[in-house]
């Protein structure tokens, strides 16, 4: 049976889980829960930090769904355009 990146990825995610499970048993309540408003502060940073980043994915799909569409009306104006000048020159040249 060969070891591949998965299993060693789950052998390492799991000794490091034991290992800070053993950490924290080890603390004092005192120190248990400054640890634990610690996580909370960082948690509250890293959720206002993706709201931010939804945010501004949503602003810029917004954007360029605005430009894409612009981009298209410019192209079907000018290929509307170009039809009909050929359809023209072609209906004069024929007899």
């Amino acid at each position: 049976m060969s070891v591949n990146i998965k299993h060693l990825a789950t052998f390492l995610l799991g000794a490091a889980a034991g290992a800070a499970i053993m950490k924290y048993k080890s603390m004092t309540p005192e120190e248990q829960e400054e640890m634990m408003r610690k996580l909370k502060k960082q948690a509250g940073d890293f959720k206002d930090e993706a709201e931010q980043t939804a945010e501004k994915i949503k602003d810029y799909m917004s954007e360029l769904k605005d430009k894409g569409m612009e981009t298209l009306k410019e192209y079907i104006g000018e290929t509307e355009k170009n039809s009909h000048d050929i359809f023209s020159q072609e209906k004069k040249t024929t007899p």
